[in-house]
């Protein structure tokens, strides 16, 4: 068995500048923007390039996904209105569907749950990417199987 790997991205902060605008709908802030851009430009070093990417139907996490700009290679882009909103557990049971010959996945979606699933002491900030290790099939996935390889949040690309 091949050894699988998981990137959990929350999507990058999103604006609250129109107060009559439904949660679901609301567009990155000027800084998420920026964020996803500089988390993309990571990504993209460090050579992550993901089979597969689920993104939440949201706004905000479709356009985290655009500026990050992994999608234009050979990465299955699904956009999914389940995931907004979703719970850990939910988001475990979406990812333990994968196909086998899926080696590596991106889940973008939102907290609470993204942070629960990742169990990420601490806080899990906006356009933050936690990179996680297993070895299994993704129907075998659970909570402490998988190793957390790398977390970077925005700021510490600021950093360094």
């Amino acid at each position: 068995m091949s050894e699988k790997h998981l990137f959990l991205l929350r999507h990058a902060k999103s604006s609250w500048d129109d107060p009559e605008l439904a949660d679901h709908d609301r567009p990155l802030a000027p800084r998420g923007q920026k964020a996803s851009k500089a988390m993309g430009k990571y990504m993209r070093t460090e050579g992550v390039a993901p089979d597969l990417i689920l993104c939440s139907s949201a706004l905000r996490a479709q356009q985290t996904l655009e500026l990050i700009a992994l999608g234009d290679d050979d990465a299955k882009v699904l956009i999914e209105p389940e995931l907004y909103g979703a719970s850990a557990s939910d988001l475990l049971e979406r990812l333990r569907q994968l196909p086998d010959e899926t080696t590596s996945a991106m889940l973008i979606g939102h907290n609470p749950a993204i942070q629960d699933l990742a169990h990420i002491d601490g806080k899990y900030p906006t356009g933050a990417l936690a990179v996680f290790s297993f070895d299994g099939p993704w129907s075998e996935l659970a909570p402490g199987e998988a190793e957390l390889v790398s977390f970077v949040t925005p700021k510490t690309l600021k950093q360094s």
